[in-house]
């Protein structure tokens, strides 16, 4: 069996609805005390050879895709997505572990490394990112207020939101586009399988791919949160729409040449090539 947690988040399901945090500088990057409060633990974790491990901005499809289609195929039962924290991790005497992280890279487990860990790090266009973060910190209590939308897209732009800006990488990695699954999704899952020695039927992968489209997984209380007390899904929707291009929809024209001049000066020469409509 295969688990699925969530390492450096805190199960807020449980807990009553708090006031909303504030941000803080931590080691270069913004952060809320959840994330920080177990910080010894998780930075002493240990990892398994065979951990997998999905690293991602928040919002940037991962849930919605990857943990999913990897546990279903691998024939496997998930845990529900807000099961948290590593003394969960560490009793799970089952392998595979799936691990979910939204850390910045320098903030990830130096075991992860040493252990040469299979890591799939999902990645999005910066402009819908933007988008979708926007409604999910208006609707989730735990997070800080964003203020109007002119106010956190500065603030993005400046790495001034919970967790920062992402910086890239280490070698031992599959990339994946949020972009590529909404154009091509089995092509990315045979991917995907290849890169983790999965070798599923046509059948099982044709299951996987009707279980994880957006209408789905919307309707199914495992992955919608709807039962979660923090997130107020009558201010937005956690899943939302998961289109490409929502952004377009967002930006005013002056936001947009704004946003595409800074990009430009902090995306010199990417090696990833990102795609903001198909």
């Amino acid at each position: 069996r295969k688990h699925d947690l969530d390492f450096e988040n805190m199960s807020f399901s449980q807990m009553e609805v708090p006031c909303r945090p504030e941000l803080f500088d931590f080691h270069g990057v913004s952060m809320i005390s959840a994330f920080t409060d177990n910080w010894e633990n998780v930075q002493n974790f240990k990892a398994r050879p065979d951990d997998i491990l999905i690293a991602t901005y928040p919002k940037a499809g991962d849930l919605w895709y990857i943990k999913k289609s990897i546990v279903s195929c691998c024939q496997s039962h998930s845990k529900p997505f807000y099961h948290s924290g590593t003394d969960l991790a560490d009793k799970l005497p089952t392998t595979p572990r799936l691990i979910k992280t939204h850390l910045p890279v320098q903030f990830v487990p130096k075991s992860f490394w040493e252990q040469q860990c299979r890591i799939v790090y999902v990645a999005r266009n910066a402009k819908d990112n933007a988008v979708s973060f926007f409604h999910f910190n208006r609707m989730n209590l735990v997070q800080p207020d964003p203020g109007d939308w002119s106010t956190f897209l500065q603030e993005f732009m400046e790495g001034k939101r919970v967790f920062g800006s992402k910086k890239q990488t280490y070698s031992n990695l599959h990339y994946m586009f949020y972009e590529d699954l909404i154009e091509d999704y089995r092509r990315e899952i045979d991917g995907l399988c290849s890169f983790l020695g999965l070798s599923p039927s046509a059948e099982e992968k044709e299951r996987v791919r009707a279980s994880v489209t957006f209408d789905s997984m919307k309707q199914n209380k495992m992955t919608n949160c709807s039962t979660v007390a923090v997130m107020d899904q009558k201010v937005s929707p956690f899943m939302r729409k998961g289109k490409v291009g929502d952004w377009k929809n967002h930006f005013t024209v002056a936001q947009n040449e704004q946003f595409d001049e800074d990009y430009k000066k902090k995306m010199k020469n990417p090696d990833l090539k990102f795609r903001f409509e198909i």
